[in-house]
């Protein structure tokens, strides 16, 4: 290759790499491009339901929607998939129903229904999964409050249906620290912010900085009880769940990181930090 087309292409990542600032990002473009993976866990859905039970899941609730992606991309997989997004906030409702419209058909939007709801009063039963991602129930900081939410899935759920919610933790996830990751034009920062042992309170942030020095601050804060997964499993089993099964994700040999596959399992590792499922049976 010729020192012209090097100093071109070099130019051309760079150019690539520095068009996002501060001002021209959206908070939840950036939101879904740095925590969500929605491919991933419509593809765990189906890979429960094929796993437990003897019909494939069609009707799916995702509670705490935010955007609604998963949602959209459930609707997308199948010509029979439905799906219902609750949300409380009507800004990031208004948001995912607009992109919403360039992501899919208006054939496939039409088994996509929004509710601003209340997710413990939300009237959408008679689902076959409900979906709680990105650990958005650590909103309810106390057994009780926790507890009426798990209860109230479990009274939406089919009854064979099954209630698929991740959770995080692991050494790291107690310390007051700040965590980077390098991503397509932006570098996104999770903040662990504030930790008090004695409640398990934690106040954490998403910022996000430019390749132009400019910065988002405080995109995202959330003021949760870091659960534990023993906690978690008590409380679904005292919602009226039969059983609860937690899916541990695989490392790469080489790397060390977590491979993308995630299995039963019930010990776990003691590692720095971790990302598991849960599956909890009606």
């Amino acid at each position: 290759m010729s020192r012209s087309r090097k100093n071109q292409k070099k130019a051309d990542k760079k150019k690539k790499a520095g068009w996002r600032t501060a001002a021209t990002s959206d908070r939840h473009e950036l939101y879904e491009l740095s925590v969500q993976s929605v491919d991933a866990e419509c593809e765990f859905i189906e890979q429960v339901w094929s796993e437990r039970r003897r019909r494939p899941a069609r009707l799916i609730r995702e509670d705490f929607c935010g955007t609604g992606a998963a949602s959209v991309e459930w609707v997308r997989r199948h010509k029979d998939n439905r799906a219902i997004g609750v949300d409380l906030d009507p800004e990031v409702l208004a948001w995912g129903k607009a992109r919403a419209a360039t992501r899919a058909t208006e054939a496939q939007l039409e088994r996509m229904t929004w509710r601003k709801a209340d997710v413990t009063k939300a009237k959408a039963d008679g689902v076959d999964t409900v979906l709680a991602m990105n650990f958005s129930y650590f909103i309810f900081r106390t057994r009780p409050e926790l507890r009426r939410y798990f209860r109230a899935v479990h009274k939406a759920l089919v009854a064979d249906g099954m209630f698929l919610l991740d959770a995080y933790g692991g050494s790291e996830s107690f310390a007051e620290v700040e965590e980077e990751r390098d991503l397509d034009g932006f570098t996104y920062i999770w903040d662990q912010h504030i930790y008090h042992p004695v409640t398990g309170y934690v106040e954490n942030h998403i910022h996000f900085r430019f390749p132009d020095g400019t910065r988002m601050d405080r995109a995202f804060s959330y003021h949760w009880r870091l659960w534990t997964l023993p906690e978690i499993q008590e409380l679904l089993l005292e919602a009226g769940f039969r059983n609860v099964t937690v899916y541990w994700e695989g490392t790469e040999e080489d790397s060390e990181e977590g491979n993308g596959e995630f299995e039963p399992n019930e010990t776990g590792e003691a590692c720095e930090g971790w990302i598991a499922y849960l599956v909890a049976e009606k």
